[in-house]
Formats: structure tokens, sequence, C-alpha cells
């Protein structure tokens, strides 16, 4: 399931690098898709997408639900699958996720309990 969601991945990073869905809102973005999950028979593909800056993460994800059946018959020739899955677009929030997490060990209160005995140690001889 990984190395398919790996092969889609970049069949359709490359898709949308080289400009080939052709949609006014595509070109109007670079899109990075930095994950695919397939289901366990190989038959959905969940694409997370996320544009550049993170804006119009909407429209982007309508436009390529539009062109949802081009790129199916894309990946179907570029990767070498016993069926083409389904597809289905949805925004990536791994990004915000790790704004977050990075946010909380900013906090006062966590960086004082991250402090290791090391550190106390350095801070008593100086």
């Amino acid at each position: 399931m990984l190395r398919v969601g790996e092969l889609i991945r970049h069949t359709l990073s490359d898709l949308l690098t080289r400009g080939e869905v052709d949609d006014p809102v595509l070109h109007g973005h670079v899109v990075s898709v930095p994950d695919v999950r397939m289901s366990p028979d190989l038959k959905h593909a969940t694409v997370f997408v996320m544009p550049l800056g993170g804006k119009d993460v909407k429209e982007v994800i309508e436009a390529l639900d539009r062109h949802r059946k081009f790129i199916r018959g894309e990946i179907a020739h570029r990767v070498n699958l016993k069926f083409a899955p389904e597809l289905r677009f949805k925004s990536d929030h791994s990004f915000d996720y790790g704004a977050k997490i990075d946010a909380l060990f900013d906090r006062p209160e966590v960086k004082r309990d991250l402090v290791t005995d090391m550190d106390l140690s350095d801070q008593d001889k100086a």
C-alpha cells in the first residue's frame, strides 16, 4: 500500500509540476502532494494536497476534482497497476499540526520541563 501510494504521489506531482492538468486555478498555484493513502484493496486513493502558502485550498481541491477522470487515466498509463484507483482529494493538515506542536514546544512552561540534568549542572558551574 505504501509503495503504490508513493508511486501515485510521484506521478501526480509530476503531472502538476509539468502543468499537464489544464485548469487556470492549478496554473496559478504551486501544489504539493505530501501524502497518498491507499485502501487495503488498492482501489481507492486519498490524495492529500496543499497549495503553496495554504491559500485557495478549496478552489484547488475543486479543480482537481473536476479533472479527476483525466488524472486517473494518466496514473493508469504511468503506473503499472491491475486497477486504476478512484481518487479522493483532501487538504493536508499536517503542516498546521506541525506548527501547533512547534508552538507548544516554544511555551515557557514546556521549555522549563525540557531542561535536562546536564543543562542544570552546566548552569551551576557558571
